[in-house]
């Protein structure tokens, strides 16, 4: 069974500082990770995407204050976020380009979300 678990959200003032991780499980293979957010009423949006060699993508939002990596060996993808603003107040969720098994074709699997309240 394929798993995707997120965790380090929470509440936090507005300049501070969180760092999200999301652990896949169940997955032979991985294409690429990411971390989007959805707020109520919006749509779910990209904020940061990396590949397995390495590149990474940022929405226009939180470049300069987000940071992506990961390792590739825990199949573990991290969102540093740092000068939180109100604005970045959502559910976080992570993604994985990836396939369960060899025989298996490549498809996106998603986890369940974390919130991230940012307060002034």
């Amino acid at each position: 069974q394929v798993r995707l678990v997120e965790s380090g959200g929470g509440l936090v003032q507005a300049e501070g500082s969180l760092r999200l991780s999301c652990t896949a499980s169940g997955i032979v293979s991985i294409n690429s990770m990411g971390w989007y957010r959805q707020t109520p009423g919006k749509q779910r949006d990209m904020v940061a995407h990396i590949t397995s060699d390495g590149s990474r993508n940022y929405a226009d939002s939180v470049k300069g204050r987000f940071t992506i990596s990961k390792d590739n060996v825990e199949n573990t993808v991290y969102l540093q976020m740092n000068s939180l603003k109100p604005e970045d107040t959502a559910v976080y969720y992570c993604t994985a380009y990836a396939r369960r098994g060899y025989g298996y074709g490549w498809r996106d699997y998603w986890g369940q979300g974390t919130q991230v309240t940012v307060f002034s």
